[in-house]
């Protein structure tokens, strides 16, 4: 298998035995014309030596956080953006616990947090390490939050005990690197709303909803993952957007409105954003000040209604329309009323006064909505509800 993708790898070998098969992943690496650029930690080099490394990286060995040359070039920052990938082999308990700690004391962890590429961690450890319940809720983390793992093994540990917690092979990451970065082409043009609106009252005030976007931002990470041709229209939100999806930033419901418009050609849209249904008809262009004999009184203007819009094209609809639905009451009603009422194929319902955690939180819990079709589906992170989607999304569109 030949990955040939001229791609550019970070390898942060940390302290662990299987530091050996470090070497050997980098001469298959280098075989295949892959550039590899290495971190090694005072843990790593206690089991392989730099001059190994670099002899057959065929490029410096960086070790310390604090070298002059390097930090006044921010040499951190540098490293973690250079790379297509930061592959960590062997990657130990300590390494992993800092990650998911987000702790930063020397030259690779201060990478993994400036990080803004893929991060592959590769486990080696004893079985019992493995296995404790500390390093499984840091791996849990880390997953939920995008990074990813391969291994560890069963098999003979260099401790004399046999479990969990052998690093796959050199040969086995290689594949998996490998399938990383495939190149997929999933030929349909994807539009995802999400976020909330936030509506002025004056400069500094303003109504809004309790989303963050994550659902939304997650479903245009798997179509993009998948090779779709994704355009997220994403509300206010502090979340992180991978860097190679386009993102059109608004505020408002309007500002919403005309985004979607100037998107062309649109094979199925996602309207996930929780759009303000209404906004204030005469926003104040001054700050209202705090008066105790004359507290102000709001008009609310209807704010237009995207989904609907959307679904009601008479030219060049999306082949498939998809709404959200958050209630607090008579749940399958509702959502089943707002499928008919604005005429989309398919509706996402929660109910978020069951679960107030969903605003914000990394798992959902919803019922997938159809004409003829209602099923509820475990809670699971917003991720899985994601992939769970796209999944249905990619075999409707396929099948059609």
């Amino acid at each position: 298998m030949k990955i040939n993708n001229n791609l550019k790898i970070l390898l942060i070998i940390s302290g662990g035995i299987a530091a050996y098969k470090s070497l050997e992943l980098i001469r298959i690496l280098k075989k295949d014309n892959i550039k590899v650029q290495v971190v090694l930690t005072k843990g790593g080099a206690e089991f392989v030596t730099p001059l190994s490394v670099s002899a057959l990286s065929e490029e410096k060995v960086y070790q310390k956080l604090f070298s002059l040359k390097n930090e006044t070039e921010m040499g951190h920052i540098q490293l973690s953006r250079e790379n297509d990938l930061i592959l960590v082999a062997p990657a130990s308990a300590n390494i992993i616990a800092h990650a998911a700690a987000g702790i930063a004391n020397d030259l690779a962890t201060t990478i993994l947090l400036a990080a803004n590429k893929p991060i592959l961690f590769a486990p080696s450890m004893n079985v019992e390490m493995w296995n404790n319940p500390i390093t499984q809720k840091n791996v849990k983390f880390l997953k939920d939050n995008n990074y990813n793992f391969i291994g560890p093994e069963p098999g003979d540990l260099a401790c004399g005990e046999e479990g969990d917690g052998r690093m796959s092979e050199p040969k086995t990451i290689y594949k998996y690197i490998g399938s990383m970065f495939k190149k997929k082409k999933l030929n349909i043009n994807v539009l995802v709303t999400a976020g909330p609106t936030f509506e002025a009252i004056d400069p500094v005030r303003f109504i809004g909803n309790r989303s963050s976007g994550k659902q939304g931002i997650a479903i245009a990470k798997i179509f993009y993952e998948l090779g779709a041709n994704v355009t997220l229209i994403l509300g206010p939100s502090s979340q992180k957007i991978p860097e190679n999806i386009k993102v059109v930033n608004i505020e408002t419901a309007y500002d919403m409105l005309e985004a979607v418009k100037k998107v062309n050609n649109i094979d199925v849209a996602i309207c996930a954003a929780a759009v303000s249904d209404w906004a204030i008809k005469n926003p104040s262009k001054i700050k209202i000040k705090k008066n105790k004999k004359n507290i102000p009184k709001i008009n609310f203007s209807l704010n237009p209604d995207i989904l609907e819009y959307i679904s009601n094209q008479k030219n060049n609809r999306p082949k498939l329309v998809i709404g959200f639905a958050a209630e607090t009451n008579n749940l399958v009603n509702n959502a089943k009323e707002k499928l008919k009422s604005k005429k989309c194929d398919w509706i996402i319902a929660n109910n978020v006064l069951e679960d107030p955690n969903i605003f914000g939180g990394e798992n959902n819990s919803v019922t997938f909505i159809t004409r003829d079709n209602i099923e509820p589906w475990d809670k699971c992170s917003k991720t899985d509800i994601a992939k769970k989607l796209c999944s249905k999304v990619i075999k409707e569109i396929l099948d059609s």
